[in-house]
């Protein structure tokens, strides 16, 4: 279940661990069976997700989850559920977000949990929430789930944001409830999970009406909210239940999901965390404290790809692909959460490519098959995680690597990329030498958050560059040939592998890690906004910093000044 764990993380020498939850791990495993703040239910088409938070269910003490409101522990369990309705209930074509509770739809973020946290904890509970609701948008646009909030209540912060995520919003018009961006006028914030882009950038809200809007705390409610955009109709109470079902019947009905599929079986992933080392059967990290430093390994196939989709439904859940996009998802929130000193990661992988590339085909080639599609999907989404982790990441290609199709998406999601020419002669004097091979995967089904592939997003402005790395598609590229087309950044030979890695990964400890995350967030994410990029690139940078300013988080500011009945003092300087 949810929960945190008492293994200790260490510290370094003579200090203590100083973050709140930093002697404790969070764990994002979790099943529905150990729900404590989340029901599901299904009426052959559709499924009701209902949300009736535990109040004495916070992922660490000192804290209510009162009026539905939540923290980290509540989305993990909501990530969870909307993960196995795509993979365990294909034929499930329209979700209904609801609330268990009378006359409150969803509270948002917890306040005292806010208040308590430290910088760190809020900022990664704020990005792990906006890629819950990326999933769920993800979902309604590419799996045939469309996604309904039924607000029952009013839906206030974090809960409106959560209502902003699926694609039809109804709200219940009974002359109290309302939706509410009160983050501004309450707490000093920004609607710290999407909440202003997707009002104006999806909803297409007028600016002036958003800007309303967003200062004014009790909300829009009734006919206003719907004039104005904010949700798609408000229907009256007597007529609720009648209504919410006939338009989730509507729904279900233009969806293209089977409705005679059998689903797979998210079983638990097999992992152990002992020590410096987190591991699964296909991904593994070591942890170096004292350097700053994760080595993550991702292997490859450990058999051939099947022969058709019939062995991938037969497969389930270990099938390569799913199994270990399902390991590197975990192991990155797990790195990111708990072990947020850790800020340079190297990226290795190990097998055999062709078998990668493989098992790349058997998925594009059935993109028609639900599976398959829902599995490229997840590869995707879990890519998009990586590339918006305040970390910086090294991939080191060495013989015996596998970056090719989806693996080589590794590489090139990676800050600064190695490629070892030749051989390391004191080793292996006879192996083959590394090599890297583009692949359909590379070429359009795994883009990043700006809508480009990582190719594309490599080479902007360079149509020419682009091109001829395109055209190298299926062949294997030793370390002078990638280098030539801008596939790696360096090419070292093994005299100087070593030091050059070495000076490289040193060079990144010694670095202020603020100005890190801004760099890399910076030229990560070239090209075009997209609603994504905004979110996590605009949204994210001044939510960060507004995070840290006296004016929110001070011991005067409107964070901590909530719910104790006197006013925040504000230093009236506009920076």
């Amino acid at each position: 279940m949810t929960a945190l764990t008492s293994e200790p993380a260490a510290a370094p020498a003579g200090e203590s661990p100083d973050r709140k939850g930093a002697a404790e791990h969070v764990e994002f495993r979790v099943e529905p069976s150990a729900y404590r703040h989340w029901q599901l239910s299904f009426d052959g088409p559709i499924a009701t997700l209902t949300m009736d938070v535990d109040e004495q269910g916070g992922l660490v003490p000192g804290y209510e989850l009162k009026l539905n409101s939540y923290d980290l522990g509540v989305d993990i369990e909501l990530y969870d559920a909307v993960q196995r309705l795509r993979f365990e209930h294909p034929e499930v074509r329209t979700v209904v977000v609801t609330s268990g509770k009378e006359k409150i739809f969803c509270a948002g973020a917890n306040i005292r949990m806010l208040a308590a946290s430290e910088h760190a904890w809020k900022v990664n509970f704020c990005k792990f929430t906006n890629e819950t609701r990326n999933g769920i948008e993800d979902a309604t646009a590419n799996s045939g789930q469309t996604y309904i909030a039924a607000c029952n209540g009013t839906a206030s912060g974090g809960g409106y944001e959560l209502a902003l995520a699926c694609d039809h919003i109804m709200l219940v018009d009974d002359r109290s409830s309302a939706v509410s961006l009160p983050e501004l006028p309450l707490l000093g914030v920004l609607p710290g999970t999407g909440g202003l882009t997707r009002v104006s950038d999806k909803r297409h809200v007028r600016r002036d009406v958003a800007d309303y809007f967003s200062t004014k705390s009790e909300g829009i409610g009734g006919k206003k909210a719907v004039a104005w955009r904010l949700v798609d109709e408000a229907v009256p109470r007597t007529a609720w239940d009648r209504t919410v079902a006939e338009r989730a019947k509507e729904f279900a009905a233009r969806s293209d999901r089977p409705a005679d599929a059998a689903g797979i079986e998210l079983t638990p992933l097999r992992k152990t965390r002992a020590g410096d080392e987190i591991a699964y059967r296909y991904v593994s990290a070591k942890l170096d404290r004292e350097r700053g430093l994760v080595e993550i390994t991702v292997l490859g196939p450990d058999a051939d790809a099947p022969a058709d989709t019939v062995g991938v439904h037969a497969q389930g859940a270990e099938f390569w692909t799913l199994a270990m996009t399902r390991e590197l998802d975990d192991l990155i929130l797990d790195l990111r959460t708990n072990e947020t000193e850790l800020g340079t990661w190297t990226l290795r992988t190990r097998g055999d490519a062709a078998r990668v590339l493989a098992y790349d085909a058997l998925l594009l080639d059935n993109a028609g098959d639900w599976l398959a599609n829902e599995i490229v999907l997840y590869l995707k989404r879990t890519l998009k995680r990586l590339d918006v982790t305040s970390r910086s990441l090294i991939a080191l290609i060495e013989p015996g690597s596998c970056f090719a199709g989806s693996l080589l998406e590794l590489a090139l999601a990676a800050d600064r990329s190695f490629q070892l020419a030749g051989v390391f002669e004191d080793v292996d004097p006879d192996a083959e030498p590394a090599a890297v091979t583009i692949a359909p995967m590379n070429l359009g089904p795994l883009p990043m958050g700006n809508g480009l592939t990582r190719l594309q997003s490599r080479f902007y402005g360079d149509d020419e560059g682009l091109a001829a790395a395109e055209s190298a598609e299926g062949e294997a590229l030793r370390a002078e040939d990638a280098e030539r087309l801008g596939l790696v950044t360096f090419a070292p030979d093994d005299i100087d592998w070593d030091e050059e890695v070495r000076i490289a990964v040193e060079e990144r400890t010694g670095f202020s890690p603020d100005a890190l995350t801004g760099l890399e967030a910076n030229y990560r994410f070239t090209g075009p906004e997209t609603l994504e990029t905004k979110i996590f690139g605009r949204l994210t940078a001044w939510q960060n910093w507004i995070f840290n300013r006296p004016n929110a988080s001070g011991p005067e500011g409107a964070l901590r000044k909530y719910g104790t009945g006197q006013r925040a003092e504000f230093d009236r300087k506009r920076v």
